[in-house]
């Protein structure tokens, strides 16, 4: 990952072919470089530290270390669906991340999404989530995220997206938050 950042311009390079885009830089407390990635139909961090891929690699690769994007599982414990996520979700994978959503909320209650081997979120999955989340308000409940990963976190920092969810390191640690907090049971809860 390269990103060549200066008084007046942005450079970001491709993780995957080493093609380059410039241009000008936005002024922001943070290297937020979403713009530019998204302007190119590139995929990636909305971040500075990356990873990112130009539109070409974007459609013909899979996501880092050959791991689809998509859901590992959902799991029902109680009061609480649990949505397991792996790999990159980005605008090509987003759509596995939507359905698990949509099923979490059809099922009522909390949800907790489990991001722990999940290096990436762009904005189509900050959306997904944001829109979970107030679904899940919708009906007294809570959308929890676990992740330790310092890269997700910065995001969500950023977009301050850490005051609206609450985030935990560790699976234990959400499901005694979320468990605390009551049934969240709604009009479909089961369980």
């Amino acid at each position: 990952m390269a990103i060549v950042l200066d008084d007046h311009l942005v450079t970001l390079t491709c993780d995957s072919c080493g093609d380059t885009v410039a241009a000008p830089r936005v002024p922001s407390g943070a290297e937020v470089v979403w713009p530019l990635v998204s302007e190119h139909g590139w995929s990636g961090s909305p971040l500075a530290e990356g990873p990112h891929r130009c539109a070409h690699c974007t459609e013909r690769a899979p996501t880092a270390a050959g791991v689809p994007g998509g859901i590992l599982g959902i799991e029902h414990l109680g009061t609480v669906t649990v949505v397991t996520v792996a790999g990159d979700v980005d605008v090509d994978t987003g759509d596995a991340l939507g359905m698990a959503l949509g099923h979490a909320a059809d099922m009522g209650g909390h949800v907790l999404v489990d991001l722990g081997r999940t290096d990436l979120l762009d904005s189509t999955a900050l959306g997904l989530l944001v829109r979970a989340h107030r679904h899940a308000a919708e009906r007294g409940a809570l959308l929890c995220l676990v992740s330790a990963s310092p890269l997700i976190r910065q995001v969500l920092r950023v977009t301050l997206l850490d005051q609206v969810f609450p985030i935990v390191d560790t699976r234990a640690d959400a499901l005694a938050l979320l468990q605390s907090h009551g049934t969240g049971a709604g009009p479909n809860a089961s369980g």
